[in-house]
């Protein structure tokens, strides 16, 4: 099985994008977030499938925790004499 970066729930049936890829940008893994959130919602959705969008929704998490640090060490932070800092 490929890699995936991270798995990518679109719509039904769409595969997760393969690693070396397109990177998924944080809007889009929010947006599958919302998906997966309202698949597990649905009172209708088996349970086998309910685990698999588990896993996939803790992937998804995992990914935006990422990209949310590496986002954070890259803003700067203005100093008392308006000179910019990174941390």
């Amino acid at each position: 099985m490929d890699a995936v970066t991270p798995d990518r729930l679109m719509e039904d049936g769409e595969k997760p994008v393969p690693e070396g890829e397109r990177e998924q940008s944080l809007e889009e893994a929010f947006a599958a977030l919302e998906r997966l959130a309202d698949k597990l919602e649905d009172k209708d959705t088996p349970l086998e499938e309910a685990f698999s969008y588990y896993e996939q929704g803790m992937e998804l998490l995992k990914y935006c925790s990422g990209k949310l640090d590496t986002v954070e060490k890259k803003m700067l932070q203005i100093g008392e004499d308006g000179s910019y800092h990174e941390f």
